[in-house]
């Protein structure tokens, strides 16, 4: 059996999709047959339960785990679509407490001692104590920007911080990809973005009115029946992450980007 692999997904900079991007990549992780387990670790700013459709089931916390009021099985929710996905959220509301490096490195083991393949943790914005805490259990990172200099600094910096921390495994997600505005000159393209940062690109997922809908109902874009081109760009990712692809999609025709190998990348 292949070892169990704990994918911290960041960014530095708030708003740029680390939730978006972990509830897909999970969902589609997850249905590609592998035991995945999602970790909202975002103290008191829990996200990832509503754009999987899970807000109400929320019974038990991680903290309630490390205050000895439950089990970890209990405090694990299980995706009613698809049973080898199941979320923990670090805690409730209004619940406080001092997490430690130490407590989520046990939380991690404890969730592969129970059979689960992939652990994705959603990490909060910023680089305080709560980044800390969200990257020490990690093997692998996922820095998750926007074509935007404010955002490619930011990446930049958490790259930085990552590699400071032992974390030397790093890939690149570019969002919300607008590839009209990269033709006309008035967004950086993939290749600018990840040359800046020097980081192996996993895939760049475009701009899509369809992530807002998605996310009022609870339902991550790769489960639509008819996938938009992120819902696709999200899948494709996914593979990749996984090691069962070896070419991007071509945002500006996404049906030959089906076929094409990475030589032909983004180039505009």
């Amino acid at each position: 059996m292949t070892e169990a692999r704990i994918i911290v997904v960041t960014s530095g900079k708030g708003g740029v999709g680390k939730t978006t991007t972990s509830a897909n990549l999970g969902m589609s992780i997850a249905r590609l047959g592998y035991k995945v387990c999602l970790i909202d670790a975002d103290i008191g700013l829990r996200n990832l339960d509503l754009l999987l459709g899970l807000e109400n089931r929320i019974l038990y916390t991680a903290i309630d785990i490390l205050d000895g009021e439950c089990r970890l099985d209990q405090a694990l929710i299980r995706d009613k679509r698809w049973k080898n996905l199941s979320l923990l959220s670090m805690s409730r509301n209004r619940q406080r407490y001092n997490v430690t490096r130490a407590h989520m490195v046990q939380l991690c083991e404890a969730i592969i001692a129970l059979g689960y393949q992939f652990v994705l943790l959603d990490c909060p914005a910023g680089i305080d104590v709560g980044f800390i805490n969200a990257i020490s259990p990690a093997k692998e990172a996922l820095i998750v920007t926007t074509p935007e200099i404010t955002s490619i600094r930011d990446a930049d910096r958490v790259a930085g911080l990552l590699e400071a921390n032992g974390i030397y495994n790093v890939k690149l997600l570019v969002n919300r990809v607008r590839p009209d505005m990269i033709q006309k000159n008035d967004m950086m393209s993939v290749k600018d973005v990840q040359e800046m940062l020097g980081i192996p690109l996993l895939g760049a997922i475009p701009e899509d009115p369809q992530v807002i809908i998605s996310t009022n109902r609870g339902e991550p874009l790769v489960l639509q029946k008819q996938l938009s081109l992120s819902g696709i760009a999200f899948e494709n990712a996914s593979r990749r992450l996984i090691g069962k692809q070896d070419y991007f999609v071509d945002l500006n025709n996404p049906h030959k980007g089906l076929f094409q190998k990475i030589g032909e990348m983004f180039n505009n």
